[in-house]
């Protein structure tokens, strides 16, 4: 077993309250994002010597909190929104076009508002490893379906 695989996610809890209401898809979204997250991902805390870990993810007053806890660890981080912000409503705006184009466009339509919505979202991820870095080190994927659950806790009607 490599020295990666004892720093993993074990499991993700996203505070109820900081939820946001989510349309279908978005609910959908996250339940994936959190499956395929438990089954594959990297995840480092600075200092911690082995996995496995618990992440708690919420907002605090418009900080997104990073509750970490392991075998001899525990240490929460605070994260701005303020770099986020902008990735993130308009990645919302292209899913919600997204999701309308699904049922109705043509699928050279859907596959550019698919490609948009992908280039965004892998903007977010790593814009979340460089406001992680010194912190926690996250492959690219574990990235990408953390940002998928911070949109999760963003939303607002």
């Amino acid at each position: 077993m490599s020295e990666d695989a004892h720093h993993r996610l074990q499991s993700v809890e996203l505070d109820e309250a900081s939820l946001a209401p989510a349309s279908r898809d978005a609910e959908h979204e996250r339940q994936v994002a959190i499956f395929d997250l438990l089954e594959q991902n990297l995840f480092q805390p600075e200092d911690a010597v082995s996995g496995p870990y618990d992440l708690r993810l919420a907002l605090i007053e418009n900080r997104l909190e990073f509750a970490i806890r392991g075998p001899s660890y525990e240490r929460t981080h605070y994260l701005s929104l303020t770099p986020f912000r902008g990735i993130i409503k308009d990645y919302f705006l292209v899913c919600e076009s997204y999701y309308d184009a699904i049922r109705s466009a043509a699928p050279a339509q859907i596959e550019a508002l698919d490609m948009g919505r992908r280039g965004l979202h892998n903007e977010g991820s790593e814009k979340l490893r460089e406001r992680l870095e010194g912190k926690v080190r996250l492959d690219r994927d574990t990235a990408r379906r953390l940002f998928t659950l911070i949109c999760a806790l963003y939303r607002r009607p």
